[in-house]
């Protein structure tokens, strides 16, 4: 699985600190915190039909990562909100686009990585693409990486941070081994997530998901157990060995970017029937239609 560019994007207006300009012409201080240590949190945003699904909860955790980073300042939710309508106008973008918002802690006086050295900030980096959900509908594979999430004693997954190196280190694995993605374990060696979206699992008719101990608390993550519930299916929130989920019926992943993905192969072992399964299906579907009728008006 590898995106490709789209060319409706070649030309797209990005926000820099408040600033509109091409992509090609825009610029981050080599003195920006996100620059000089991965100093920043953000979030992925999904635009359909002119509103954007769950931005209140989007937000909310974009604040809690600031704060837990001890960031001077963030800007309100509607200061985020109307930066974010500006550069959507800019692009006369209404449907079918990927936003990343990037907050960084702002730009130093010199180098280095004390927060007393940042005498401006944040930065603020809104980044529209037109970018449908970016997993083939038919499956993806995984393959199981040897990087572990980090423990909450390390550092926090509830901080959705910018530093994603684990994640990158772990995709690199899953490039080498030809699958789509790589499946990271947590400390204690059960399932977490994958290095860019969160796992379930089908067992007997329960659709289970581990827990958010060592992983972010995802925002489709949530919404997929909302309408689950809503639709009578039983869900279980726990720990998952890679045994149970290999001999899961079904297997998917979720995620801004990509909405709802089968997975139909893990480390070489078919998955249920080697299709996107039942109740995947039912749930993308929930999924699609909640996206569709509801979200924040920005267009």
């Amino acid at each position: 699985m590898l995106q490709v560019f789209d060319e409706r994007n070649r030309d797209v207006i990005v926000s820099v600190a408040g600033k509109l300009t091409h992509r090609d012409h825009a610029g981050v201080s080599p003195f920006d915190s996100a620059v000089q240590g991965g100093d920043a949190v953000w979030e992925g945003l999904r635009l359909t039909n002119g509103r954007i699904f769950r931005l209140t909860e989007h937000l909310a955790r974009l604040r809690r990562s600031a704060r837990a980073l001890a960031f001077e300042s963030v800007p309100s939710d509607e200061e985020l909100t109307d930066e974010i309508r500006r550069t959507l106008a800019a692009n006369g973008m209404t449907d079918g686009v990927h936003i990343r918002l990037t907050l960084t802690r702002g730009v130093k006086i010199t180098s280095g990585m004390d927060p007393r050295l940042n005498t401006a900030g944040p930065t603020l980096i809104v980044l529209p693409e037109y970018k449908p959900p970016v997993y083939a509908a038919t499956g993806i594979s995984l393959i199981t990486a040897s990087i572990r999430r980090p423990p909450p004693d390390c550092l926090d997954p509830k901080i959705h941070h910018a530093n994603l190196l684990p994640s990158i280190l772990a995709k690199i694995e899953a490039n080498v081994a030809g699958a789509d993605d790589a499946l990271m374990l947590d400390q204690r060696g059960f399932v977490a997530e994958t290095n860019a979206t969160h796992v379930f699992c089908v067992l007997d008719g329960v659709l289970g998901t581990p827990t958010s101990a060592a992983c972010p608390e995802g925002i489709t993550r949530a919404a997929v157990l909302e309408i689950a519930a809503e639709a009578g299916i039983e869900c279980a929130v726990g720990d998952y060995s890679l045994t149970q989920v290999y001999n899961a019926d079904e297997v998917f992943v979720t995620g801004t970017m990509g909405g709802i993905a089968p997975v139909i192969r893990i480390d070489g072992r078919v998955i249920g029937t080697g299709a996107p399964g039942p109740l995947t299906a039912r749930l993308s579907g929930l999924l699609d239609d909640l996206a569709a009728r509801s979200g924040t008006p920005v267009v």
